[in-house]
């Protein structure tokens, strides 16, 4: 009985772990896409920065599969 409890678990903080990062990816997303709007000039950095955040947010769920393991 425990360890298909602590599969479950685990199986559950990862779906967690995803809903989260794709939550922040998408508010990434929407303020670089309305930073870019307000700062034309500035799209190349805006852009770096963005694709950087969204890869620290989504290494999250890396995190959490590993320690699911």
């Amino acid at each position: 009985m425990m360890p298909m409890l602590a599969e479950i678990a685990g199986n559950f903080h990862v779906g967690l772990a995803a809903f989260g990062s794709a939550i922040g990816v998408g508010i990434i997303g929407f303020k670089a896409a309305e930073a870019t709007g307000r700062n034309p000039g500035a799209a190349d950095q805006i852009r770096n920065n963005a694709i950087i955040f969204a890869a620290l947010a989504e290494g999250v769920v890396f995190f959490a599969i590993f320690l699911a393991k």
